[in-house]
């Protein structure tokens, strides 16, 4: 079983570089925590705040001292209203305790104002939702999301935005051409413009899933690469080599049913965790 090992949760210095440095001491696995309702069943828990609660606790304390990344998908805790931010207010919380960044996946997508105050609600430490990054979708145009870019600079946060998803919907828009150009493609160039300079890494990372049929040009954005889908959704080892061939070190492979169908027991969650981190590090050296 592989060491816990603790990192200062008030560590300073930006997403990027952090991010770069957890990395390095603990390999580039993100675990999702994602307890919908026949997960929570599996671990014979009820479907309700308590058993949310017991659920993704045990998550962080299996893991939070083991994994560079956790993400928490607020869907299945806001489907439990007032009560369920709660309790994703002290996941967010335990597993900064335990050294893991946490990438709060919202995947939001707003104009102006109300940008803004998504930034407030999740980038801002002064927000009990404060995350080291979130999820965001950049289809009412990139330069929308300026006001969190923004924000996340001004207090070392970082975002991950929508490039290429692997629901069969997504490539109506993500590979429609412009001037020869596709829509992913776009994006990309708009956040290696947005990490231009930036050392060790850029803050700005893009969402590209594990199990795309291709890549896009210009995955070289210096910054991270969140790889949704690695595991049992299908993604595997031999797509994250094809999709990702020359920034293999920039990947951050996620994955969720994979890890979480080995709980309730905290053992089992570790083990299973160390393996893929283990077959991952092989991998993507």
């Amino acid at each position: 079983m592989t060491a816990v090992m603790h990192q200062d949760p008030s560590a300073t210095g930006s997403f990027g570089a952090r991010l770069r440095a957890a990395m390095g001491t603990r390999g580039p696995l993100c675990v999702g925590i994602d307890p919908h309702a026949s997960l929570l069943s599996d671990w014979g828990l009820p479907d309700t705040v308590s058993g949310l609660e017991r659920f993704a606790l045990t998550v962080v304390d299996a893991l939070g001292g083991q994994v560079a990344v956790l993400k928490p998908q607020s869907a299945f805790f806001e489907r439990h209203g007032s009560a369920g931010i709660r309790v994703l207010e002290r996941t967010i919380s335990a597993a900064r305790d335990g050294g893991a960044l946490v990438v709060l996946d919202i995947k939001r997508g707003d104009i102006g104002s109300t940008a803004a105050a998504y930034a407030d609600a999740y980038l801002d430490p002064a927000s009990s939702l404060c995350a080291d990054a979130v999820t965001l979708s950049p289809y009412l145009g990139f330069g929308s999301l300026q006001p969190l870019l923004d924000r996340a600079a001004k207090h070392d946060r970082g975002v991950f935005v929508l490039v290429m998803t692997s629901n069969p919907e997504g490539g109506q828009v993500q590979l429609a051409r412009r001037d020869g150009v596709t829509v992913a493609e776009s994006v990309l160039r708009q956040l290696a413009e947005a990490n231009a300079g930036a050392s060790p890494w850029g803050s700005y990372g893009a969402v590209v899933g594990a199990t795309v049929a291709s890549a896009p040009d210009g995955l070289a954005i210096n910054g991270p690469l969140l790889a949704p889908g690695f595991g049992a959704q299908g993604g595997t080892v031999a797509d994250l080599r094809r999709i990702f061939a020359g920034v293999l070190p920039d990947v951050v492979p996620s994955t969720s049913r994979q890890v979480l169908s080995a709980g309730p027991d905290v053992a089992a969650l570790r083990t299973v965790t160390a393996e893929i981190a283990a077959t991952l590090a092989e991998a993507l050296r």
